[in-house]
């Protein structure tokens, strides 16, 4: 049994070895791995060659739709909101509420990192909000570090929730019991991180003791829990794609309000020195349009969810299912044309570029450059997705569980966590870390008779800390 595990297990292996190891750039590591696999089912796992090849389809026909689909309609609307300068009025109004570096922390690395996160992914959630607060004086790396922090919990539901969904479709879980299970598990850290990096903060800035902190560790409870039970909320009733989103949204807000009512512009030793030379007032029209692509997305993802079934049951109809996978126990894939999140943000992107004044032939181009930009992402997750699914067709991912079933029995539930953050740590994102071991969480769930969906939350959650 040792040596199948191990067989099993030599795709994964190397992936450490090149991706940790020699350094070797995912698209060209995640390639290999597949043709790793190929030739394990092949000729060890004697899998018939249409059914490895029709496997690998059904991973490609996945990672493309809607996978690949969401994350270059996520960062195609971050890139033309950049492109449109409304970017710009944005960092405006987030740094307009306090000059307090510990609330400004609070809004720009918790409350717009994770909305941000929850929008785009991909390093956007640490690089946009630690590059405002440079600009606001932070050092560099202290801006970084706090905005790493901050963004432990929300990547399970980065790029309009991508790993949550990525996981739920490839085990065959509800996806809203899935993203349910993975806010309970991480609801003790949404609640610490808000405190974690106000005092990271303030320790930075000077702050003696626990009396530096009296006057906003309110704000700070309160900008934990108004992201947390929005959070559970969503997943719970909309579903796997919008709790970061929301939560993010409903904490800013919260934190903005009690920072105005509870400090009231009030100076401290913990105040930053911003130099505005812009007198120019904001609108509520500027501000309209400097958020629309975000607000269109925020609301078709709410209208085509579940909540409004007399929108969303028309549109899932719109679908094919098309037959792939050729082997036993093999089912049609099912593509969703119209209510999938992909498409829908990138309509939602071309009408908020429309309404920030951008030519369409200029949004265009916006996503020709967005799609180059991701196009060795695209590779990667398409071999990946592969590679997960002739690893699983094949009953090389059983051999995995059956093994480690073996040797750790009912203690493996201890184990399990680690699964998510080595896999993240490996193939350096969450979603990739939930195809490759997402199967085999539910697989070992299903051999010691555990809630299989917990398990797989669990590397869900696991992933969080390890994708920073």
């Amino acid at each position: 049994m040792f040596i199948h595990f191990l067989l099993a297990m030599l795709p994964i292996i190397w992936l450490i070895i090149a991706l940790s190891g020699l350094k070797m750039a995912g698209h060209v590591a995640c390639p290999i791995a597949l043709i790793i696999t190929v030739i394990e089912a092949l000729f060890l796992w004697k899998q018939k060659i249409i059914d490895v090849l029709t496997g690998g389809l059904e991973g490609f026909a996945m990672a493309i739709w809607p996978i690949c689909l969401v994350i270059v309609a996520a960062v195609f609307t971050y890139n033309l909101v950049v492109h449109t300068k409304n970017m710009e009025l944005i960092k405006k109004m987030l740094t307009s509420v306090s000059r307090d570096k510990r609330v400004l922390v609070l809004i720009i690395a918790w409350g717009f990192g994770g909305f941000m996160e929850g929008m785009a992914g991909f390093g956007t959630a640490v690089a946009i909000p630690a590059g405002i607060l440079c600009g606001l004086g932070f050092e560099p790396i202290f801006a970084a570090t706090v905005c790493l922090v901050a963004n432990t919990t929300p990547v399970a539901f980065g790029s309009i929730g991508i790993p949550t969904v990525t996981a739920a479709n490839v085990t065959g879980f509800s996806p809203h019991m899935t993203a349910s299970y993975v806010v309970l598990q991480l609801a003790i850290m949404v609640i610490l991180v808000p405190f974690l990096v106000v005092f990271i903060t303030g320790k930075h800035e000077g702050a003696k003791g626990i009396g530096d902190y009296k006057e906003i560790l309110f704000i700070t409870l309160m900008s934990g829990l108004s992201f947390l039970v929005p959070q559970y909320l969503t997943a719970k009733f909309v579903g796997a794609e919008l709790p970061a989103v929301i939560g993010s949204v409903c904490s800013m807000a919260v934190t903005i309000i009690l920072a105005k009512v509870m400090l009231k512009g009030k100076a401290s030793k913990f105040d930053v020195e911003i130099e505005d030379n812009d007198d120019t007032t904001m609108t509520v029209k500027d501000a309209f349009v400097a958020w629309s692509p975000f607000i269109l997305v925020l609301l078709f993802l709410l209208l085509t969810s579940t909540l409004v079934p007399a929108i969303h049951d028309p549109l899932s109809a719109i679908k094919s299912n098309v037959p792939i996978y050729s082997g036993e126990g093999a089912s049609p894939y099912t593509f969703t044309w119209v209510s999938t999140p992909g498409v829908l943000i990138l309509i939602a992107a071309f009408i908020g570029g429309l309404i920030q004044g951008c030519p369409v032939g200029e949004i265009f181009v916006v996503l020709g450059k967005t799609v180059i930009q991701m196009f060795k992402t695209i590779i990667t997750i398409m071999a990946v997705l592969a590679t997960a699914k002739i690893m699983g067709y094949s009953g090389m991912t059983q051999s995995i569980a059956d093994f480690i079933v073996r040797v750790t029995g009912s203690f493996y539930p201890l184990v399990a966590p680690l699964i998510g953050s080595i896999g993240t740590f490996v193939t350096g994102s969450s979603t990739s870390s939930s195809v490759l071991f997402s199967k085999l969480q539910a697989s070992t769930g299903a051999e010691l008779n555990i809630n299989q969906i917990w398990l797989v939350a669990c590397l869900l959650y696991t992933s969080d800390a390890a994708d920073d």
